[in-house]
C-alpha cells in the first residue's frame, strides 16, 4: 500500500474504507470552506459517499490511472492530495489538493506537493507536472508559485460552481526546472552552512 513520509509529523497514504467516517467528518466540518472552490463537498452527503470515493481512488491506484491520498498529520486526517491522472505516454500528471481550515498555515500542502513532485519525477518517471486552481483562489495558487511552477494560461469559464462560472489558471513544472531549482536551493543551503 502507498505510504510516503513527508516529515516526522506528516505522511501521505491511500485511505481505507475504515477512514471513510473521518474523511466525511472533515469534509462536513469544512463544507463551506472547501465548497467555495471545489464541487465534491456538495456531492458528499453521507459517509457512504466517502466510502465510494475511497473505493474509486484505490481502484485508480491499482490501475495506475491517478489516485488521491490522505494527508495525515499528528495521526489525524488533515486533507487530501493526489494525482488527478497519470499520462504515461506523455509523461505528465496533475496534482490536486485540499485541506481542512484548521490545518492551514502549517506548510502541510507545500510539503505534501513537494513530496508528490519528487515521487512523480523519481518513481513515476514523469516529465511534467501541472496544477490548476480557480483564479481567485489565492491560497491554492500560492503553492505552485512558491514551488517554481510557471503560469501557462487561464481557462475562462472553466467550471460552473456556486451559481457562477469560475476561471482556472494552469501552472506547469518540467522535470529539468525542478532539478535546477533544487540544485540552486542545495547550493544556497551549503553556502549558508559555511558562514
Amino acid at each position: 500500500m502507498f505510504k510516503y513520509e513527508v516529515n516526522d509529523r506528516t505522511y501521505l497514504s491511500l485511505m481505507n474504507t475504515r477512514d471513510a467516517a473521518e474523511l466525511y467528518a472533515l469534509i462536513n466540518q469544512n463544507r463551506k470552506h472547501i465548497g467555495k472552490w471545489l464541487k465534491f463537498p456538495g456531492m458528499t452527503q453521507r459517509v457512504e459517499d466517502s466510502q465510494a470515493f475511497i473505493t474509486r481512488t484505490r481502484l485508480g491506484y491499482a490501475k495506475n490511472e491517478g489516485y488521491w491520498l490522505g494527508i495525515w498529520t499528528d495521526g489525524k486526517l488533515a486533507g487530501s492530495i493526489g494525482f488527478l491522472y497519470l499520462d504515461q505516454e506523455n509523461r505528465k500528471t496533475e496534482i490536486g489538493y485540499w485541506l481542512g481550515k484548521a490545518y492551514e498555515g502549517q506548510g502541510l500542502i507545500t510539503a505534501s506537493v513537494t513530496a508528490l513532485i519528487q515521487y512523480a519525477l523519481d518513481e513515476l518517471n514523469m516529465n511534467k507536472i501541472e496544477i490548476g486552481a480557480a483564479t481567485m483562489n489565492t491560497r491554492s495558487r500560492a503553492i505552485p508559485e512558491k514551488l517554481g511552477f510557471k503560469q501557462e494560461g487561464i481557462i475562462r469559464d472553466y467550471e460552473f460552481l456556486n451559481g457562477g462560472f469560475i476561471d482556472r489558471v494552469i501552472y506547469g513544472l518540467k522535470a529539468e526546472e525542478w532539478k535546477e531549482s533544487t540544485l540552486k536551493f542545495k547550493r544556497k543551503q551549503e553556502t549558508q552552512d559555511e558562514h
